[in-house]
């Protein structure tokens, strides 16, 4: 894997709605892979690859993987110069204590979540669950310097570096950048080979708070075949029984069966697990009992519909700073969605 890549990918800003600095790198790793990008109106990157079938016999293949990652809208600033903000995405209000965030004024400012010290809790308190508006933003500074570079409206995204652990890779937004990283890959093994459709990659905005960037992007296109590409729940830890694993670390890439957002088509499903059988890639089942992916953007958001399925990157501690991936697993992410746009036209897609 390269490594120093997807510490880049990881570590650049990309708050929902605020994709610019995310949105340029991958533009700039586009450069010397395909030529044929654009943008649409929304931001998101679409790259096209021409099939080598006649043109009337070539059908359209959609993967979309979102470039955007969880953080937060600066609301207010008070008498003191501390910040309030609003969630982009979803958190468990648990997961922002003593975190580092950089905010994205006319300046970048790193600041601290800041709560109540647990010293001058009540004994109630204490027992409590902690909520989002329990948290304020301190960037050490008074109201007066801290509106030279702060305004309302500015994004706020979480601060933390990329780490290998073992076999592991540890960072934030791995949900979804090592997906990015995967699609980049993908790309760079068909600048080497032709293949029999068009593919579109398309690397999505605003995944994060409602598939939004998917429905523009899948609507303009109007796959036949369409994919999500994004990480999923790996819960293969103390205390969890095996019924609620979802998936687990190091036990291959995931097809997706459904989540709450969509029921994978049953010959997408079929189509990927002899994929991956035929081609030795390890994988495991996934179904999704609660969340949702640009899947459900990519199936239904086309004037004819797509039959959609997903391959996805079990990730432990998702929605938190210290997302973890399985680099076996990745690979085999990327070997199985090359292995599938190159074998689409062979299979049978009757009902």
């Amino acid at each position: 894997m390269n490594i120093s890549l997807l510490k880049k990918i990881c570590e650049t800003p990309g708050a929902p709605g605020y994709e610019i600095e995310i949105r340029n790198l991958i533009l700039q790793e586009l450069k010397g892979i395909n030529s044929n990008v654009e943008l649409d109106n929304m931001g998101n990157i679409i790259v096209k690859i021409e099939g080598r079938l006649p043109k009337g016999k070539r059908k359209k293949i959609m993967a979309a993987a979102h470039m955007d990652e969880i953080g937060f809208i600066v609301t207010h600033i008070d008498d003191k110069g501390f910040l309030r903000f609003h969630t982009l995405g979803g958190f468990d209000p648990k997961t922002l204590t003593a975190q580092r965030v950089i905010v994205h004024g006319n300046k970048k400012l790193v600041g601290v979540m800041g709560s109540k010290p647990i010293h001058v809790m009540t004994a109630e308190e204490r027992t409590k669950s902690v909520k989002i508006t329990d948290f304020f933003i301190d960037l050490g500074m008074p109201k007066k310097e801290v509106e030279k570079y702060i305004n309302i409206g500015n994004p706020i995204t979480r601060d933390r570096e990329l780490i290998e652990m073992g076999d592991c890779i540890n960072c934030k937004s791995l949900d979804n950048r090592i997906s990015v990283y995967l699609l980049l890959e993908v790309l760079r093994n068909f600048k080497k080979e032709s293949i029999d459709h068009d593919f579109y990659a398309v690397f999505t905005v605003q995944e994060e708070v409602g598939l939004r960037g998917a429905s523009v992007a899948t609507h303009s296109i109007n796959p036949d075949f369409g994919f999500g590409v994004d990480t999923t729940i790996a819960f293969d830890v103390p205390g969890a029984a095996k019924h609620e694993y979802i998936t687990a670390l190091g036990e291959g890439v995931a097809i997706k069966i459904m989540d709450s957002s969509t029921i994978s088509d049953y010959r997408m499903v079929e189509f990927l697990k002899q994929t991956a059988e035929k081609e030795k890639i390890k994988w495991q089942p996934e179904i999704l009992t609660a969340g949702g992916t640009d899947t459900a953007s990519v199936q239904r958001s086309g004037k004819n519909g797509s039959i959609a399925g997903a391959i996805s990157i079990p990730t432990r501690h998702i929605h938190q700073v210290i997302e973890m991936v399985n680099k076996e697993d990745v690979k085999a992410g990327v070997d199985l969605l090359v292995a599938a746009i190159k074998g689409i036209s062979k299979y049978n897609w009757s009902f």
